[in-house]
């Protein structure tokens, strides 16, 4: 494999570049609240606590992640320091807080937790000896900050736990929408996030952190993409899940129970402060400007991704955030900051209500 190269000079980090608004707390309270009524709601009907975002899981997959050999010195820094590997753990998930057939097609997301990673820790860590990744099916979010996105969760919130048959229909609306719209030469985050999403093979996505975090003393983003010839195989591979209302998790079960696969971690560095803003996570960094270059892979062999018996329960046991890791990779921005707290607040609740202690790791 060649060594990986940099179009431009990487942007130190300086704490100026991060602005919190004077009702920051006020809005991150309200975030949990919000979160907390929508897991209340699934907690009334099934007698079980789940995620208030990102309950339904579609597997649980152990492979390790080793970085890679001769990084430039702006891409070594650290946990990527030294070509060292992790044992890892990802979990493939959908963002509703109610666990919804998966015809109700929505984006999707990619947690992983890397294990035994030294360094010092973030805020609220201690003690703790992971680091995670949290990340979507897209390079930026769908709104500037936690404030905008408040919005959004309290649409989620009202609609979590009513009308599943209208959920449905309503995808299927949204998608042949986004269809149209994508004919133009277009894409609508906004239709894709409400429900708009196409039923494609979850193996086949690319996910982002599409929010900045600290890469040493530069700034970056992640993404978690496909590279085995068997998973690019399924990027656009359509599923038809009409009457599967897990078929992401067959399909995902299915492909691990004969063949592994590997994945890039890739980080896109900061070269203008400017144009890749660390406060507006809606902004599109460019990658003409800084390409997303690999840094690490993620290796998965055969495996059973999905045990009906012991999967649940050991889901009840994870917990991922962006704030479980080292200092040197601290979050960034108002939707970053915000995490801290809101899924500190979800993973209490549901160890509250389920008894059963919540391992960051």
């Amino acid at each position: 494999m060649s060594t990986p190269t940099l179009l431009n000079a990487p942007v130190p980090f300086v704490a100026s570049m991060e602005t919190i608004a004077d009702d920051e707390q006020h809005t991150i309270d309200s975030m949990s609240e919000t979160l907390l009524k929508i897991s209340q709601t699934v907690y009334e009907d099934s007698g079980h606590a789940m995620r208030s975002v990102h309950a339904k899981s579609h597997g649980l997959i152990e492979g390790t992640l080793t970085v890679l050999d001769d990084l430039p010195p702006a891409l070594a820094q650290g946990i990527f320091r030294s070509p060292v590997s992790y044992r890892g753990l990802m979990r493939l998930s959908t963002p509703p807080g109610d666990v919804l057939p998966d015809d109700v097609s929505t984006p999707r997301g990619a947690a992983l937790k890397l294990f035994d990673v030294p360094g010092t820790r973030l805020p609220g860590s201690a003690g703790e000896a992971s680091q995670d990744f949290v990340l979507i099916n897209a390079p930026a979010f769908s709104t500037k900050d936690a404030k905008h996105f408040l919005g959004n969760l309290k649409l989620l919130a009202a609609t979590t736990d009513k009308g599943e048959g209208l959920k449905q229909l309503l995808s299927a609306v949204l998608r042949g929408t986004e269809r149209l719209v994508e004919k133009t030469g277009h894409k609508s985050a906004t239709l894709t996030s409400l429900g708009g999403h196409p039923m494609s093979h979850i193996l086949g996505e690319t996910f982002f952190s599409a929010a900045a975090l600290l890469y040493g003393p530069y700034i970056a983003k992640i993404a978690l993409a496909p590279v085995s010839e068997n998973l690019q195989a399924l990027t656009h591979t359509l599923l038809d899940l009409r009457k599967h209302p897990d078929g992401l998790r067959e399909a995902v079960s299915t492909f691990f129970a004969s063949q592994g696969g590997e994945w890039e971690l890739r980080a896109q560095l900061c070269t203008n402060a400017e144009t890749m803003p660390v406060e507006d996570a809606s902004v599109l960094w460019s990658e003409e400007e800084s390409p997303y270059v690999a840094v690490a892979r993620f290796s998965a062999p055969p495996q059973t991704t999905w045990n009906a018996a012991t999967s649940p329960a050991q889901e009840d046991g994870l917990s991922f955030s962006p704030w479980h890791g080292v200092a040197e990779h601290r979050p960034l921005g108002s939707i970053m900051r915000a995490r801290k707290d809101v899924y500190q607040a979800s993973a209490g609740f549901r160890g509250s209500r389920n008894g059963c202690p919540i391992h960051a790791g």
